[in-house]
């Protein structure tokens, strides 16, 4: 379903587990602050990124799919014509409630069927910025 409400971003909010693809291992960039936040606020976050063996003090994961652990919130900072992938990538789990696609970042269609199976999807907005707002 689409999340519009405080109510709904909170829900989303209360989960412990972020899989943070394209989470990067450069401070400054957005792709490694935000998650970097998230964690010192207590989330446990699990970065994908084939390009590194670690971020953040946690191992990184080439896909979704190699992913051992249980996921909770698929959190996205790749570009929007990557959206359709890793939406096909966790339609494959079956532990994920919700997809957040990070600010400036948008795919209507792939939105529209992680929705169709359940799940809850956030677009175009900072998880960060949504947490220090609602926290």
């Amino acid at each position: 379903m689409p999340v519009e409400s405080d109510e709904d971003l909170r829900e989303i909010l209360d989960h412990d587990t972020i899989a943070v693809v394209g989470c990067s291992t450069t401070p400054g960039k957005a792709a490694h602050d935000v998650p970097a936040y998230l964690q010192n606020q207590g989330y446990q976050i699990i970065p994908v990124n084939p390009f590194a063996d670690e971020v953040l003090g946690e191992r990184a994961y080439d896909s979704l799919t190699d992913v051992p652990d249980e996921i909770d919130v698929v959190d996205v900072f790749r570009p929007s014509k990557e959206v359709e992938g890793i939406v096909d990538a966790t339609l494959e789990r079956d532990d994920v409630t919700a997809v957040w696609l990070q600010l400036g970042i948008e795919d209507d269609e792939a939105a529209t069927r992680a929705e169709d199976a359940g799940l809850d999807v956030v677009q175009d907005r900072c998880m960060k910025v949504e947490h220090e707002r609602l926290g």
